[in-house]
This record gives structure tokens, sequence and C-alpha cells, in this order.
């Protein structure tokens, strides 16, 4: 037995429903909860309640929130042996069967960033040649993800998203491009890509290939069922359906015959009764009995204007999508008299042209009513009209709010328009092909459903979602740690070079910073004085016994320190051989990374001078080097 729903998370579901027009009502609720819930974690939100709060004081978090829910993980050819078998059995039965210069038509379903439609596209060039395939081939692409949608019209890779791809495929499919590559823009052309939402938009029609990999998974087996029979609908006779490798059709629906099992291809069951369904929206009343939808109550339901009817006791009787949208109401309050709804006088007093209405029994109408919504100003037309019953009785009262905001910003759009013109000539051409589904006129029929083994797909579907997530993380994971390495390669060879730097002076180098701790000591400096750079970085150095007078240093640094200027100075001393050494000692200040911050340190230069090289006798004295 399922468990109880959630109320809280409804109530969100409804909430986003409302808001913004997305319906997650069909998907299934174990994937649904843990993408809130990691949205949630995200943006510190405790409760259903508090997220949805969160929502509506920051908008811009529904577009994380819907990239969430639907993870777009995809990439060219794959599962290499699915692909295999599409090249060298499916693509040429296709063929065979169509005569020549016959049209195909492909449909890749749910195809995110669009590696699988050009995937198809290049198994279909090779088939058929490049002069066929821009004549006879049209493949449609379609996702719900705009985002993922603008990604594929690019048609943009980088390298690493080509691995699968073989190069001479590389060579003659795609174009180099600021470090990345394009896919051929002749060939592109064939691809056509749009939003469709399986949920509630019709299929593309009179199809001979068919992809929805991985993308019946996120919906409910209601909802699943009835795509299936949508797919069923679009395809030709003895067309294939491609289905991703956890999901199992053939064990819930008699509508596909199983073409090769393994890798989850089917074909279309000509003798089995489908059909294009009419998908509820979840407010809608329940079905007839013999389960099939009331198209009127639907109309009503989707209707693009505002609309609401009360009875003959000026109670809530029915409110559709719109108004449930425009005004803040729920389902929960039909059957509440109007005048303790908020749009019995916002955004004008209704009661008294109900009143008149009433009286007259003829129509009425407000023109150019202004209303300072959530989203700004808008202007209506509001229009009361009766609904008689039996003879001229009035039954109740129809109430239609037309937006007529836009006709105000149309001079506006239509220069926006001529600007974006040439850049929507794609998404045109788009919109054209799902104008064409729009005119064909279906009825829905009856399906018998299959439940077998429900309970083991459903936790198939969801491994398998899981395990999709695990390789975006992996993805992001082996991204940084290339970010790692290479840092880690930048630091190692600027350190070489800072030794090979010192190594090549023939002065002693000593650094230190602004506490006379030694930060450098140079291998000039450890062969004159005998000690190793790991045994005096860190070390006071006016506490070195290295016989040098570095007592006579600290006033010079602490010139230095203080930005002033200060000369060589000559200092006598021995070397690690107790060698009488004479030393030039020349300063210079360390640059902090701020110049306001003053010097960090100073770098000393010594000189050496041995005591035969500076004893020159004259007159029986020592002269000064």
């Amino acid at each position: 037995m399922s468990a109880e729903p959630d109320v809280g998370f409804e109530r969100l579901l409804e909430y986003v429903r409302d808001a913004r027009g997305f319906d997650y009502s069909g998907y299934r609720r174990p994937t649904l909860i843990r993408r809130f819930q990691k949205r949630m974690q995200t943006v510190g939100a405790d409760d259903w309640d508090s997220y949805r709060s969160y929502l509506a004081e920051h908008p811009e978090e529904y577009a994380s929130l819907f990239n969430a829910i639907l993870i777009n993980v995809t990439g060219f050819f794959r599962d290499p042996e699915t692909w295999q078998l599409i090249e060298s059995e499916v693509i040429p039965k296709i063929l065979e069967r169509k005569s020549d210069g016959q049209a195909i038509r492909v449909w890749s379903a749910g195809c995110a960033s669009g590696e699988e439609p050009y995937s198809i596209a290049m198994l279909f060039a090779d088939a058929v040649g490049d002069d066929g395939f821009k004549e006879r081939v049209k493949i449609y692409a379609t996702d719900i993800d705009e985002e993922a949608l603008a990604q594929a019209r690019e048609a943009r890779y980088e390298p690493e998203k080509l691995k699968e791809v073989s190069p001479e495929r590389l060579e003659r499919y795609f174009t180099p491009n600021n470090h990345g590559y394009v896919f051929r823009n002749d060939l592109r052309r064939c691809v056509i890509f749009g939003r469709n939402d399986l949920h509630r938009d019709p299929p593309i029609s009179r199809v001979d290939l068919l992809l929805a990999r991985n993308t019946l998974m996120y919906f409910s087996p209601e909802l699943q069922d009835r795509i299936v029979a949508n797919f069923h609908f679009a395809l030709t006779p003895g067309g294939f359906f491609v289905v991703g490798k956890a999901e199992g059709l053939h064990t819930r629906t008699s509508l596909f015959v199983p073409y090769n099992l393994k890798r989850r291809i089917f074909m279309r069951n000509a003798s089995a009764e489908g059909g294009f369904r009419v998908l509820r929206a979840s407010a809608l009343p329940d079905t007839d009995d013999q389960g099939q939808v009331d198209l009127g109550e639907a109309a009503f339901e989707h209707a693009p204007v505002a609309q609401l009817v009360l009875d003959d006791e000026n109670r809530l009787a029915a409110v559709n999508h719109s108004a449930r949208a425009l005004f803040g109401l729920k389902l929960k309050d039909i059957g509440r008299p109007l005048q303790d709804l908020e749009v019995s006088y916002r955004p004008l007093e209704l009661r008294s042209l109900i009143d008149e209405v009433r009286k007259h029994r003829r129509p009425s109408t407000a023109k150019d009513v202004e209303w300072q919504a959530a989203r700004g100003r808008r202007t209506f037309d509001v229009q009361v009209a009766p609904l008689t019953g039996p003879g001229t009785m009035v039954a109740g009262i129809g109430i239609s709010f037309v937006d007529t905001t836009a006709h105000r910003s149309l001079e506006e759009q239509l220069e926006r328009a001529r600007r974006e013109l040439q850049a929507a000539y794609e998404e045109l051409q788009s919109t054209v092909e799902e104008l064409e589904t729009t005119n064909e006129e279906l009825q829905s029929t009856n399906e018998e459903l299959e439940t077998t083994n429900e309970e083991l797909q459903s936790t198939n579907e969801e491994l398998e979602t899981m395990n999709e997530e695990l390789q975006s993380t992996n993805e992001e994971l082996e991204t940084m740690n290339d970010e790692m390495r290479e840092r880690t390669d930048e630091t190692a060879r600027a350190n070489s070079f800072l030794g090979s730097v010192l190594a090549s002076m023939q002065q002693a180098v000593v650094v230190v910073d602004r506490e006379l701790r030694v930060l450098a000591w140079s291998e000039q400096a450890a062969d004159l004085w005998g000690l190793r750079d790991d045994e005096v970085e860190g070390a006071h150095l006016l506490n070195l016994d290295i016989g040098l007078p570095v007592q006579e240093l600290r006033e010079p640094i602490r010139m230095v320190l203080g930005a002033k200027t200060v000369e060589p100075i000559a200092l006598e001393g021995h070397n690690r051989r107790g060698q009488r050494v004479r030393y030039s000692a020349e300063f210079a200040p360390l640059l902090a990374r701020n110049p306001d911050d003053g010097a960090a340190g100073v770098i000393m230069l010594l000189t050496a001078e041995r005591e035969g090289e500076f004893h020159q006798p004259a007159d029986g004295n020592e002269s000064s080097p």
C-alpha cells in the first residue's frame, strides 16, 4: 500500500503550478521530493512552507528549482551498443520501408542539450549521404527545459563532450570554433528544436523512429501509460521506439512489441488499440464512467481568459486555472459566497454589475479596468453574462476577465520582434512544425492497462535516476581535480624558476622579513657560511653565528624597512673555512603585494673578497679596497 501523500508538499506543488504554470503533479514523488530537498538545503529552508515563502520572495529561485528537477545528463552515442544496433539494423529497416525520396521523420523526446538528436543525424547522414539527408530527413528534438534547448540550438560542444565521436565523424560533421566544435550548419537545419511537455502537449505525428531514453522514469505510472499511448499514436506502422535501459516497457503495455529487449528497442504494435490521449490537469473534475474526459470542462479549465462561474445564490461554482493564478484563488474557495472573496471588489466592484445582469438578463461589460497586480499594472475588459437554465431562468452568472494590457505595448513588442527576427529563424521553424501537429483532429480511446511487477520497475527507475545524479557529480569533481592539478603545476614552475634565479647569482642572497627572520638563503650563502637554507629559514638573522658581524646589519635593515635609501656598506668577517673575508652588502626592499603596505622585508646581496684579494701592500700599510 502506498504511503499517504505529504499535504505540505502537495500544497507546494500546487503553489508552483499556480504561480508559474508548471504542473509536476504527475511526477514520481520520491524523485520530486529529493530534488526539492536539494534546493531547500541550498537556500536554507527548513520545511515545505518556508521554501514556498522563499519562492514568493525570490522569484529567481524558480530557474534553479526547475534545473534541479530536470537533470540533463546526456552525451554523444551514449550506450554505444544501442547506437551500434540502431546503425546496423534499425536505420536500414527504415530505409527499406521507405521508397526513394520519401521523407523520414525522427523524434528525440527529452533531448536535453542536443547530443542525442545530433548523434542520430550523423547516423542517417552516413546512411543516405549529405544530400539525401538534407532532402529527406527531419529530426524533431523536444524538451521542457528552455535553457537546455538554447544550448542545443547553438550546437557548440567542448572537446571532452565529443570523446565518443570517432575522429572521422568529428572531421566530417563538426567545425572547430573557439576551443570547441560546432555541428555543421547545413545539416543542423534539418534538426528542429522546440519545447514540448509530454505531460500536456500533443505529440509529433507520422514518426518513423522515436527516442525517449530515460525520460519516462520521471513520471508516475498513470502518466507513463498515457504518454506511451501518445507515442504509439505518433509512430507510423512498423516504427521503432527506443527507451532507456532501466525502462521495462514490455512489462507495462501491449502497444509495442520487443525488437531487441536487451537494448530496449521496440516496434509499434499495429494490432493494438492505442490512440492519442487528452491529458487532464489535476484540477479538473473526475472522469465519467467510461474513463473519458469532459472536453467542455477541460476547455473551461485551460481557457486563456480568467473565468468565474457563480450559482443562483452568488456562490463561487467554478474557477479556471487562469483565474486561480491571477487572483490567488484556490479550489477550496469553490462554494464560498462571492462577497467573502477579494475578487468581488478588486479589480472592480462586481456585485453591482451582477445585480444589473440578473435584473435585465443581458450581459454587461466594464471596459479598461485598471488593476495594480503583483506583476505590475494591468488592464482588463470585464464581462458579466447570465447563464440561462430551462426557459428564461437565470441559473448562474459567468464572469470573464480579458487582459487588454498587451495592445498597449504592441509597438514595443513589434520593434523587439524585428530585432530578434534573424536570431529567431530557427525557433520559428520549430514553431511552424509544432503548429502543424495542432491542426490534426484526434479522438481519445480506451486502453487496457497492465501494471505487473510495478514495484520492482519503480525501484529500477529510481536507481537509474540516482546513477545519473552521481555521474553529474563525478564530472564536476573531475573538473575541480583538473583545476587543482594545473594550479599545483604552476606553483612548482614558479618555485623552480625562483630557485634557478637565486642559484645563478654570484652574490650571496639573504631575504629577511620585517621581524628579521630569514625567508630565503641562496646556495652562495650556504657555501660561504656553511649553513643550508633549511637550517636557517625562520631563524632570526641577528642570532646567527656565521662569521659575519650581523649586528652591523640592524640599522641598514631598519632604514630600508622605513622606506629610506641605504648605500652599500663594507663589513669584515670570515667564511666557513675561517678565512678573513671583506663583504660588500647592498640592500633593497622586498615589496608587499599591496604597495600601500610598505616593504614586507629586505633583500641583501653580499659580495665577498678573501684576504688575499683585498690586501694590497703600499708603504708597509694595508690599503682599503
